[in-house]
């Protein structure tokens, strides 16, 4: 039986009923779970009718049961990174990424694990480390992948070389088949699988063993189709292994034992540069003799790409070369590393060569091949690059031709696209700007995959290499199969799931490569926007289509100093995540599922818990700018409505201030009287539990113009941008930056017109006030500033306004000059000859860098700064939690709170009273006071403390 998409508006319903009835309790029915479960990192978009996430393997049974009655397909899902369309389906989605993601015993004797399939891969090697231990596959997507998709896919990853595929690591599984038969796997096999299935699965094996002897198994990377290899009787008719990489076509697994394996020692990384990437393919094969763990390729221009988005700084330093192989080998003898690096590096081929022994620089280059999926997602044409034909792979001695032919091929067809991959056996990753979103475009994707198939096949290849078939591929299988070997293939989906219940469309009987396209079915959305979105051609949908899938959004990237994605770690929603988001707007600009557009309750559902931290925009590999994206959703929605309250207090921040500031000692009073706090709050849209700050007996401006007689008339100038937050609530910020300057040799200037950068009116959607404000400001700085002379920023959020929202809001034409001379004062200060910071030594700090500080600006250079200085430095990941007026607003606290438990809090607990706890951003600063009663300080001011004359006389002080 086929399923296809349910065709009865209460089906879901329904369905749900009987699954509630079965045990089944965690039922998403709700239209924006299924727009955010509507695609994995795939071409392909397909509504579900509903989602489950059960908490063990009997709710699994349970669910399974039910579809079987009534007819419904079951697609296993884990993070959701599959990039051929192997986790949507049109029936029931069963995430096991929510609650069966445990680590359920680690066997050091043994040297194996027993995980739950939602356990990420990450979390399984934390579990293993404790013990000398590691798994040994690493997909580029670690961070977040889980082992059950690991092995849905047989998932290889970087280290294949030295370690093997998931396959060759599975020791144990345990299945439901699509019949509703649980079946206990091991690897290799200690007994006979008993049952009508494996009897009636040898039968067929047994009648084609000519075969599957002559077409599987051929090479390493063959992994298209089904495995047929390990049921052959010289291999022990191995289920187990045989179940890795059938996509959830054939079982659905609870539970796998994996084996382990000790990690070495040490681990030097050799970079091999080459004139091309062909050229570094031809050389490839070479590096086996050096027995490396891993033998990765990737185009220069990828490099560049990271270049362009983070500046220089972000790359170190490479060998010349237009492609590099990055070898990675590894041992317990430093010595041997030493001689066996310095071999590669001579015997190879290279142009030119760098060994890299520093854990932290190599550390550096891995990221990059590691985001290749989503720094390839723009091609060199600058159009979107896509899926489909990202991971074919050929025996490694034909990779090198293989690539020129593929060349050929694109060049035939007009394409372009971002060559990396495993280049050490034979597996080749890019994505293609094919014309999906243009007239002919469907046809344009059939065409060429047709004829890339019948390419790869050529050089005895295969369509995949560790990203399965999926929707993307299975429809090609009859290029390099044989009519038997697809018989087999239809005979063995018949052993398991004669009802075609489980990932219906895969392998066998596929859907076809152009059904069900993503793109195609969202029409642009260019007419009317408030924002430019330039690099998307103007187009919203073509932005909020930058989000590929890959999933780094649901990872925990604040080890590694990201912020991406904060909401997300403190709900563990997918509609809370990045990518999540971005489905649901997804869904919104091709109008069907999510139907009354920018008003949809789904998107705003979606949008409510987004921080609008910008950090997607500097740690999503695609470049997803989810606060730009939020804030044109709240333009677009309220424009020339009414809107929240909060919007009117705290989006008109910078108005209220200036009246206040009027009468600050009146204001602070009043405030402080008995049940006003908590009505102001409460009319203002702002929780309870915040505070009103208090306000400065002076402003910055007034301690400027007041003190300005007795600071020095000379040297060289620069102009401060002073934002309404250092004017008006911090401005002893204010008086730091003025001391620091004037000690670096500078002669700091402001504007006579008061000026604001136009965040509040951005990030609660009032774009086209935001513009007119932001327009001012830019016109007077650049009027004020003559050329070469800097302008500095001291608030974080208002300094990226300045350099990155003017584009968006402005035009470059109009911004860039402004947004090109604004510095940070770290910028400014790293910049000056012959200037030294103060002696910090001996200082611990704990620094908070602000999101948007980190997202557009970068916090390396302040970080440089203080270890020049002498300071002991723990830089913090994540946001604090408050994001402006997010965690101000109503029904944002827990989350707020949440969110600063990731990383802030625990860090400011856990300082003695004598860390500097150094937090630029005004609402940093104020998250730390509010919730553990700490002053932050911002860097100016830890720099002032420590210069040896006095402040000019004018403090800052509160008046009470």
């Amino acid at each position: 039986m086929s399923t296809t998409e349910p065709r009865h508006p209460r089906l879901g319903a329904a369905v749900r009923t009987d699954l509630r009835r079965a045990g089944v309790l965690d039922v998403l029915t709700d239209t924006t779970s299924r727009a955010a479960h509507s695609t994995d990192a795939s071409l392909y978009r397909v509504p579900p009718l509903l989602v489950v996430r059960p908490r063990s393997a009997e709710e699994a049974a349970a669910t399974l049961e039910v579809c079987r009655r009534r007819g419904i397909a079951l697609t296993s899902r884990g993070a959701g990174t599959s990039v051929a369309g192997n986790a949507v389906g049109p029936g029931v989605v069963m995430d096991f990424s929510r609650h069966m993601n445990r680590v359920l015993e680690i066997d050091p004797a043994d040297r194996s694990a027993t995980v739950e399939p939602g356990t990420v891969h990450a979390t399984l090697q934390r579990a293993a480390a404790a013990h000398g231990l590691r798994f040994g596959p690493d997909p580029s997507t670690h961070t977040r992948c889980t082992i059950g998709g690991m092995i849905g896919n047989n998932a290889c990853g970087s280290r294949t070389l030295a370690y093997g595929r998931t396959s060759d690591n599975v020791l144990g599984l345990t299945v439901l088949t699509g019949t509703g038969a649980a079946l206990a796997l091991t690897s290799p096999p200690g007994r006979v699988p008993e049952g009508a299935q494996p009897a009636a699965l040898r039968r067929l094996v047994g009648a084609g063993l000519a075969t599957i002897r002559t077409e599987f198994g051929t090479f390493g990377r063959q992994v298209s189709g089904y495995a047929l290899e390990h049921l052959l009787p010289e291999n022990g008719f191995d289920v187990a292994r045989f179940l890795v990489g059938s996509e959830g076509t054939l079982a659905v697994c609870t539970q796998a034992t994996v084996r382990l394996v000790t990690d070495p020692r040490h681990r030097v990384l050799v970079v091999l540069g080459y004139p091309d990437i062909a050229t570094a393919a031809d050389h490839a094969p070479g590096v086996s003799a050096h027995r490396p763990t891993a033998c990765e390729a990737i185009d220069s221009r990828i490099v560049d790409v990271v270049r362009a988005r983070h500046g220089a700084g972000a790359v170190p330093p490479l060998p010349a070369g237009g492609a590099w192989l990055f070898v990675e080998v590894s041992g317990d003898s430093p010595g041997e590393l030493t001689d066996r690096a310095r071999a590669v590096a001579r015997d190879c081929g290279a142009q030119d060569s760098l060994v890299v022994a520093e854990p932290a620089r190599a550390a550096a280059l891995w990221r990059i091949r590691e985001d290749g999926a989503g720094l390839s997602g723009r091609s060199p044409a600058g159009l979107p690059a896509h899926a489909g034909w990202e991971d074919s792979a050929v025996p490694p001695a034909a990779l090198g031709d293989y690539l020129r032919a593929f060349q050929g091929l694109m060049d035939r067809f007009g394409v372009t696209g971002l060559p990396y991959g495993h280049f050490g056996d034979g597996c080749l990753h890019i994505r293609l700007d094919l014309p999906l979103d243009r007239p002919g475009g469907r046809e344009v994707l059939r065409a060429f995959l047709g004829e890339a198939a019948g390419l790869v096949a050529g050089y005895g290849g295969s369509v995949s290499g560790e990203h399965g078939d999926g929707r993307a591929r299975s429809e090609l299988l009859s290029a390099m199969y044989s009519p038997e070997a697809l018989e087999l293939f239809a005979g063995v989906k018949g052993v398991f799931d004669p009802g075609n219940i489980l990932n219906p469309g895969v392998l066998v009987d596929p859907r076809p490569v152009d059904a069900d396209l993503r793109v195609p079915a969202a029409p642009p959305v260019n007419r009317g926007l408030a924002l430019l979105y330039e690099e998307d051609g103007g187009d919203f949908t073509q932005a909020v289509h930058r989000c590929t899938g890959v999933g780094k959004c649901r990872a925990d990237n604040t080890s590694a100093g990201g912020v991406m994605c904060p909401s997300y770690l403190a709900t563990k929603e997918e509609k809370d995540s990045t990518r999540g988001r971005a489905r649901v707007l997804q869904e919104m600009v091709n109008g069907t599922l999510v139907g009354s557009g920018w008003r949809s309750p789904e998107v705003h559902e979606a949008l409510d818990l987004c921080l609008s931290c910008k950090g997607c925009l500097s740690d999503c590999p695609t470049g997803v700018d989810m606060a730009a994206y939020r804030s044109e959703v709240l333009h677009q929605s309220y424009r020339h409505r009414i809107r929240p309250a909060v919007h009117y207090s705290l989006g008109w921040l910078p108005r209220w201030a200036r009246l206040a500031a009027h009468a600050p000692g009146l204001v602070n009073r009043v405030a402080r009287l008995p049940g006003v706090a908590p009505l102001a709050l409460a009319a203002a849209g702002v929780d309870g539990r915040r505070t009103l700050p208090s306000l400065p007996r002076e402003t910055f401006r007034k301690w400027f113009e007041r003190t300005r007689p007795g600071r020095r008339a000379g040297g060289r100038p620069v102009l401060l941008f002073v934002d309404t937050f250092t004017d008006h609530f911090s401005p002893e910020v204010g008086i730091a930056t003025v001391r620091v300057l004037e000690n670096a040799g500078y002669r700091p200037q402001i504007t006579r017109e008061q000026l604001c950068c136009g965040l509040t009116w951005i990030s609660t959607g009032q774009l086209d006030t935001a513009r007119g404000v932001l327009g001012r400001t830019v016109d007077v700085l650049g009027a004020a500033a003559a050329p070469g002379t800097p302008v500095v920023g001291m608030e974080p959020s208002c300094t990226a306004s300045i350099r990155s929202d003017s584009m968006e809001l402005l035009g470059a034409d109009r911004a860039r000059p402004v947004a090109e001379a604004t510095r940070t004062l770290a910028e400014l200060l790293a910049a000056t000859p012959a200037w030294a910071p103060p002696d910090l030594s001996g200082r611990e700090v704990v620094a908070q860098p602000h999101c948007h500080h980190h997202a557009v600006m970068g916090w390396n250079t302040d970080a440089e700064l203080l270890e020049s200085a002498g300071a002991t430095v723990r830089r913090l990941g994540g946001c604090c939690g408050l994001a402006g007026n997010f965690g101000a607003e109503k029904g944002h606290y827990d989350v707020s709170v949440a969110v600063a438990g990731q990383q802030l809090l625990p860090a400011v607990r856990a300082a003695r009273e004598d860390t500097a706890l150094l937090a630029d951003g005004y609402s940093c600063r104020t998250q730390i006071t509010d919730l553990t009663g700490r002053t932050g300080l911002h860097l100016a001011e830890l720099l002032a403390r420590e210069l040896p004359r006095p402040a000019p006389d004018g403090s800052s002080g509160r008046q009470g």
